[in-house]
This record gives structure tokens, C-alpha cells and sequence, in this order.
């Protein structure tokens, strides 16, 4: 359906998951059931937010954030990406707090991945924990150039720098106008989004205009 193979930390559906030899297919596991339902909902939630449909979009991204935590109980325990989705759906709907609180309860504040901290470092965000915060960026690093990015940023926030954090922002931002494929099929910069929710909180919005921006 959406044709991406991330599993691993990030736990998503690979192309071929539930077909039968004869190239239909078959009831899929529920943890990936949940995933594709949570990738449907968010899908529609981004797309209600690119058109200023604010309520419509809380609704479908609580329902993205439930079905990505329904998914991570129901996956192999390293599946991150899971949690790290529904921290996202739920920042953008309201419910950080809530989802940040259910991350605590499962992972403790120690990370042993860049996707498990990674998950850390927006719970320590939206919980205001910065020294939580700087450690999940550190773990971060050393994996891949978006975790890479995404660690500035969350650094930054961390740390109250605006202009580093304006940097890293944009650089996400980037690399997100330079993909041909988004996971849930909408063009929208997710990570940036996110992010912006939590700088405003601080005062450090970078409010750089992008079409894959609301």
C-alpha cells in the first residue's frame, strides 16, 4: 500500500507482508493491522490540517495516536518507530502530555537505539525535561542523517538556542521538499511540524513557510 520497508526499530509494514502465494492477501497480524490503520488515520489528519481543518484533524490524529500505541503493544518489543509515531499524532492533537507519560511508563529514561531515544527525547520535550532531553540527542546520533538532524533540533530546544535550532529546522524541513515519497502518502513535513508545536511552546517557533507545512 504505501510501498516502504523500514522494520527493525522502525517496525513499519514491508511490501509482501500478508500475501498468500497466490498474490492475494491474507488477514495481517494485528500489530500490523493497527500500523496501517494508524498510517490511514494520520494520513487523513495531516491532510485536514493542509486544508485548515483544525478539528478534523485533532479527531483523526487521536485516532492515528491510539492505533500506533494499539500497534507497539501488539509488535516485537523493539519496534520504536511505533511509539515514536504516537508521540507525534498525539503533540499535533493535544494529547502530548498523555502519550508522553504512556513513553515514560515504557521505557524509563533510558534509550538503547536512536529510534527508542529519539522517542525520549520528544517525551523529555513535551515534559519539559531537559536534561533528559540533550542525553536522548546524543543517543541519537551516529545512525542516519535525519536522526542526525533531528537530534540538532531537539538539542536546540534543549538547550534554548534559537538560531541552532532555526538551523536545524530548516535543514529537516529540506531534506522533507526533496522526498518524491511520504509514508503516509501526504506531503507534509511531519517531523518539522512537530517540532514547531514544541518550540512555540517555548517561544523559539522558526515559522519558516513551506508547502509541506500547514
Amino acid at each position: 500500500m504505501f510501498g516502504w520497508t523500514a522494520l527493525g526499530d522502525g517496525g513499519l509494514l514491508a511490501p509482501g507482508d500478508g500475501e498468500r502465494q497466490d498474490g492475494s492477501v491474507g488477514e495481517l497480524p494485528d500489530q500490523q493491522r493497527y500500523l496501517l490503520e494508524a498510517l490511514e488515520r494520520e494520513g487523513a489528519g495531516y491532510r485536514a490540517l493542509l486544508g485548515g481543518d483544525a478539528e478534523e484533524a485533532r479527531t483523526a490524529l487521536g485516532a492515528a495516536a491510539e492505533a500506533y500505541r494499539r500497534s507497539w503493544e501488539a509488535a516485537p518489543s523493539r519496534a520504536f518507530g511505533r511509539l515514536v509515531g504516537t508521540l507525534k499524532a498525539s503533540i499535533l492533537c493535544g494529547r502530548g502530555g498523555e502519550a508522553a507519560a504512556y513513553v515514560r511508563g515504557e521505557l524509563g529514561g533510558q534509550g538503547d537505539s536512536a529510534a527508542s531515544w529519539y522517542a525520549l527525547g520528544l517525551t523529555a520535550l513535551v515534559e519539559g525535561d531537559a536534561g533528559l532531553a540533550t542525553r536522548a540527542a546524543a543517543g541519537m546520533r551516529g545512525d542516519s542523517a535525519p536522526f542526525e538532524r533531528a537530534a540538532d533540533a531537539i538539542a536546540a530546544l534543549a538547550a534554548g538556542d534559537g538560531r541552532a535550532y532555526r538551523e536545524a529546522v530548516g535543514a529537516i524541513l529540506a531534506d522533507f521538499e526533496s522526498r518524491g515519497e511520504h509514508l503516509t502518502g501526504v506531503a507534509i513535513s511531519d517531523t518539522a511540524l512537530v517540532l514547531e508545536r514544541l518550540a512555540a511552546e517555548r517561544g523559539m517557533a522558526a515559522r519558516i513557510e513551506s508547502p509541506l507545512l500547514p
